[in-house]
């Protein structure tokens, strides 16, 4: 999945509205402390900017990553749906509505989202929280986007966004790990959707969306919900609930993937 996202990234600009501006490119320690005094201004506590940034370190091996997966997705709907939707993970999934019935049913009373839609983007993300979720510390990663200078202002909005996750307690800076966009915890969530979208289903006082499967699924419910999905109408190609899944991800084919998962896991 981190490579379908990155492919794909460069169609997300609207997922971040940048907070500050620091020049792009050069000395990468004199841009570190410039998105430092910048992020002071949007409200950043010294003590998590110092704890985040302080001795951050340029990543070039994300940057080769990130250049070797621009655009080179070019799989058909069908080969790609083949290697994402088998019989284990239908198997896995019908396993995760039945034993997260109580709580899912609970999800779709408020935001009006379908289980199955849930669950199938959790399987695709994660594995049901069981897979990769990134080994990356967020903060280089991110401080490394954002140097770079094809797509600053994305992820200068990505890495305040991150800093305000540390700082609302959220997530320690130990759990601040991530895949090569920075994205976040089981179902892979870009520091600003995490603080857009973000909920905190469970009552624990904070939105963990690398351990809380309540957290999890209420967030990417709640994010469905807030970009006009609607409970109870088709979501297949050509709808408007196809439409709304467009804020999870632009590509037609990952979301026809998402849709036919769904209906796999309810026997369609």
């Amino acid at each position: 999945m981190l490579k379908f996202r990155l492919a794909t990234l460069a169609c997300a600009l609207t997922l971040a509205t940048p907070a500050f501006a620091a020049r792009c490119g050069g000395d990468f320690r004199a841009f570190v402390q410039n998105i430092s005094t910048e992020a002071t201004s949007a409200g950043i506590s010294q003590a998590t900017i110092a704890e985040a940034l302080g001795g951050v370190q340029q990543d070039l091996g994300v940057l080769a990553f990130d250049r070797r997966q621009r655009g080179t997705f070019t799989k058909t709907f069908e080969q790609y749906v083949s290697t994402r939707v088998g019989s284990g993970r239908i198997n896995g999934g019908r396993a995760m509505l039945q034993r997260y019935a109580g709580l899912l049913s609970s999800i779709e009373a408020k935001y009006g989202v379908p289980r199955q839609i849930l669950v199938a983007i959790w399987g695709l993300e994660s594995d049901f929280g069981k897979g990769d979720m990134g080994k990356l510390p967020v903060f280089r990663v991110l401080a490394t986007m954002a140097h770079d200078c094809r797509r600053t202002e994305l992820f200068q909005g990505e890495l305040l966004a991150a800093l305000q996750i540390l700082q609302r307690g959220d997530l320690p800076l130990r759990e601040m790990i991530g895949a090569y966009a920075g994205e976040i915890g089981q179902t892979q969530f870009l520091p600003s959707s995490y603080i857009k979208y973000g909920v905190d289903f469970d009552g624990d006082g904070r939105v963990d969306l690398r351990h809380s499967v309540a957290d999890v699924l209420a967030s990417t419910a709640n994010l469905l919900h807030t970009n006009g999905f609607k409970m109870g109408a088709p979501y297949g190609e050509g709808s408007a609930n196809f439409e709304a899944m467009r804020e999870w991800n632009h590509a037609v084919i990952y979301r026809k993937t998402i849709a036919y998962f769904a209906d796999q896991l309810v026997g369609r």
